[in-house]
């Protein structure tokens, strides 16, 4: 089963670092490693792997003991682009980056 999440506020590279503690565990194992993590990314990310656990369970009726996150991906998303006013009349740019999470379990 899949789900995603897509356009969310968190840089790509920050939500990596979550991404890799719970790639190829099992979803009981991840959600429980997401609940303790300090960081801000691991809510989203929890989020996700719950709403894909719930999807599997509603729509292909699989044993939720047996399921293990088969393959969770983090892509760019849509840069937006700032300015900041810097001294003796310069401007610096500002990216603000999203990022898209997909993810998919699968049966063991």
């Amino acid at each position: 089963m899949y789900a995603t999440f897509k356009h969310l506020r968190i840089s790509p590279q920050k939500m990596r670092c979550v991404v890799n503690l719970v790639r190829g565990k099992k979803v009981n194992e991840a959600v429980a490693a997401l609940k303790f993590c300090k960081r801000s990314a691991a809510r989203p990310v929890l989020k996700l792997v719950q709403s894909a656990a719930a999807n599997a369970r509603v729509k292909g009726g699989v044993d939720q003991e047996n399921l293990y996150l088969k393959k969770i991906v983090v892509d760019n998303g849509p840069i937006v682009k700032r300015f900041r006013a810097r001294s003796r009349g310069m401007a610096h740019r500002i990216l603000k980056r999203a990022c898209h999470i997909s993810v998919e379990l699968g049966e063991r």
